[in-house]
Order: C-alpha cells, then sequence, then structure tokens
C-alpha cells in the first residue's frame, strides 16, 4: 500500500503560491516539497537543508511543488518511515532544462539561476512529475513535516513500473 500526502494548503503563508503547471516564476515563493526518512526530517528540521553533491541537475537541494513527487523519496525506503517536509522556497532566477541533454543541465548556477527547474511531462523523469533544483539551501524555509496516509499514488505505478 502507498501513501497519500496530507497537505493543509489553507494554511499558507502571505504572498506564497499554490502547485501550479506554470513555470515557476522568478522572484516569487512557493510551497515546494522534499521527501525523505524521519530521521533525516528532523536533522533539516534542526540544521536545515543541505547541497547534495551530485544528482539529475547537477548539485543543489532536489525538491517539487507537487507532493506526489516528493512522496517516492527516499526510494527502497520502508514507507512507514517516509515522511515529507513541506518548505517555503524564494525560486530567484530560474532555468527551465526540459530534456536530458540540455547545455546548462548540471552547469546553471554557473549561469546566474537559482534555481533549475524540469517541467512535468517533458521526459526528463519517468513518472512525469515536475521537479527543481535549488542551489543555495538559505532561500528555503521549513513549514512543517507531513506524515502519510494510506492510499494509492502515482509513487507506487511508478515504482512498480519501474521495477519490471
Amino acid at each position: 500500500m502507498s501513501n497519500r500526502w496530507a497537505e493543509d494548503d489553507c494554511d499558507l503563508p502571505y504572498g506564497v503560491l499554490r502547485l501550479g503547471s506554470d513555470a515557476a516564476q522568478e522572484g516569487c515563493t512557493y510551497v515546494m516539497y522534499h521527501g525523505t526518512s524521519s530521521r533525516n526530517a528532523e536533522l533539516v528540521k534542526r540544521s536545515g537543508f543541505q547541497q547534495s553533491s551530485d544528482g539529475m541537475l547537477g548539485r543543489g537541494v532536489y525538491l517539487s511543488r507537487d507532493p506526489q513527487k516528493a512522496s517516492c523519496y527516499p526510494l527502497n525506503h520502508p514507507e512507514k518511515d517516509k515522511v515529507i517536509i513541506q518548505v517555503q522556497v524564494n525560486v530567484g532566477r530560474v532555468k527551465r532544462i526540459r530534456r536530458q541533454n540540455h547545455p546548462l543541465r548540471k552547469t546553471w548556477h554557473d549561469h546566474g539561476y537559482d534555481t533549475a527547474w524540469v517541467p512535468p511531462n517533458c521526459g526528463m523523469v519517468p513518472s512525469g512529475l515536475e521537479e527543481d533544483c535549488v542551489w543555495d539551501p538559505r532561500r528555503i524555509k521549513v513549514l512543517k513535516v507531513i506524515k502519510p496516509q494510506p492510499e494509492y499514488s502515482i509513487c507506487s505505478a511508478y515504482l512498480c513500473w519501474n521495477a519490471n
């Protein structure tokens, strides 16, 4: 059984935007999500996010405006220990990366961008869900940790498809 993530949309901070299918607008602040384990969520709450050393978009903090995308992580981790961290992010200057061979796929920050954005259904990720990579963890403010509720999700469909 997989998870539905209970999001409390009614208490968004002033000026923070909800999920939309449009590109992240430069200089705007959005609610985003980061999937992790309970233990790592506690570390993030205490010390803040740390940049990953690498990934699909290079170094940075990987987030999504879609809680279903975040609910897939960490991969191959027990469902009962997965949580998502709801955050507030000022995206700064945004670079759209729509394909694997994009010339700035891993070097976007070197060209003055603060966030790289992979649009939904562009072929970059098998789930078809959008993804963001924020260079500077100081742009991210933790709002709360969200616990799962049992229900079918796109994550389980993706993981089952990916395993075959």
